[in-house]
């Protein structure tokens, strides 16, 4: 199983909407790392993302790049490099630790929203054992929902007959207080294509029945691992 890319970045679309596009770096990947370009009144918003030849001329049809951000403590990616390169800040949870240190750009943070966008931060996850923070971001005008690890589409996430997916090291215990409550028109995922059609019943059946679908996935993952 191919977890990160070894060629050459070849920046393929994914996620467009009017207020921002996705995209995955590496196609082929198994892991399907997919970053996301928030736009909100000409100033866009890079979160989580994994840096390719043509992602600049994607960002820019967007509007300018005001900051990047690091939704999940092990997702710094290229996030620096972006930083760097559209001399921004790297944006981090107030919260979030152990990060600041091993990025090569200025670090701000930022608490319950994040500045001047309209997106509130969701605290996903903030543990010790296993060690994991994660930060959500929602709209509630337009429905956006961005959770960098928790769900996903990729097929590591992914039990048959499911659209979204608990992580696996989270079937048993699934996000449901921060993520439960919320009735988002489309949700964009740290690894895979958002979900674009009847997103809000895809998370609720994504959290209702992670615990049950367990040892599918499980079985699903040890095969997969197996036929390599």
């Amino acid at each position: 199983m191919q977890l990160k890319g070894d060629g050459p970045a070849n920046l393929r679309e994914i996620d467009r909407w009017e207020g921002g596009v996705g995209w995955i770096a590496y196609p082929d990947e198994a892991m399907q790392r997919a970053g996301h370009a928030l736009a909100i009144d000409g100033d866009v918003w890079v979160v989580d993302p994994v840096d390719a030849p043509s992602l600049d001329g994607l960002l820019a049809e967007f509007g300018e790049v005001a900051g990047v951000v690091v939704g999940l403590d092990r997702h710094k990616r290229d996030a620096d490099l972006l930083a760097e390169r559209h001399d921004v800040p790297v944006y981090l949870p107030d919260w979030m630790t152990g990060v600041a240190s091993e990025l090569d750009a200025p670090v701000e943070r930022f608490s319950r929203r994040l500045p001047d966008t309209g997106y509130r931060a969701l605290t996903i996850k903030n543990s010790a054992v296993p060690p994991w923070q994660e930060v959500g971001l929602y709209c509630e005008e337009d429905g956006t929902l961005l959770v960098p690890e928790s769900v996903g589409t990729s097929e590591f996430f992914l039990a048959d007959g499911e659209r979204l997916g608990v992580h696996p090291m989270l079937r048993l215990l699934p996000p449901k207080r921060p993520l439960a409550g919320l009735r988002p028109n489309r949700i964009l995922v740290g690894h895979g294509a958002g979900v674009f059609e009847d997103a809000t019943a895809a998370l609720r059946e994504a959290l209702s029945g992670s615990r049950r679908r367990t040892p599918a996935l499980y079985g699903k993952t040890i095969r997969a691992l197996l036929s390599t």
